[in-house]
């Protein structure tokens, strides 16, 4: 299998990556039940504004594009954010996209092990992330990639 690596997202990435994922977090949320379709936009820019002020240069939050092949294609994103935390220095993920043409060929797998790699080198001795009950096919990716359930948040609709 060709190589997959992570590189810093430019400027330009950056505003592709922040409106596609404005968007498919609004998706989401509304589908997981906790925000209505109307709110959803307003409510998923507030968060984008709250935890990337500075965009790519926010502290303490990395933005890569994933990177394949020999010419290097991107074949999706992610956001890492990294800081320490009373058990040592601790990295989230909190958005990993991979483009859907990609899926289904073990990249998600090789994305997850060089994002370990770069979670280390940011001195980070753990590294979380949140799934949406509606996606079983992330929480399948990243159980085969390691991760264990720590929590679970549970509701009825009445």
């Amino acid at each position: 299998m060709e190589q997959v690596t992570l590189e810093r997202m430019n400027e330009d990435e950056f505003r592709l990556f922040r409106a596609r994922s404005v968007v498919e977090f609004a998706r989401d949320k509304v589908t997981a039940g906790t925000w209505t379709e109307e709110e959803s936009l307003e409510l998923s820019e507030a968060v984008y504004r709250k935890y990337l002020p500075d965009g790519v240069q926010t502290k303490e939050h990395y933005l890569y594009v994933i990177r394949y092949g020999a010419e290097p294609t991107n074949i999706g994103s992610v956001w890492l954010h990294v800081s320490d935390a009373p058990a040592g220095t601790r990295a989230f993920l909190y958005d990993i996209i991979l483009e859907e043409s990609y899926r289904g060929r073990g990249l998600g797998q090789a994305t997850m092990r060089v994002l370990d790699e770069a979670a280390r080198a940011l001195g980070a001795s753990t590294i979380g992330l949140h799934v949406f009950g509606h996606n079983p096919t992330a929480l399948h990716v990243y159980q085969k990639a390691g991760y264990a359930i720590t929590d679970y948040q549970m509701e009825k609709k009445l």
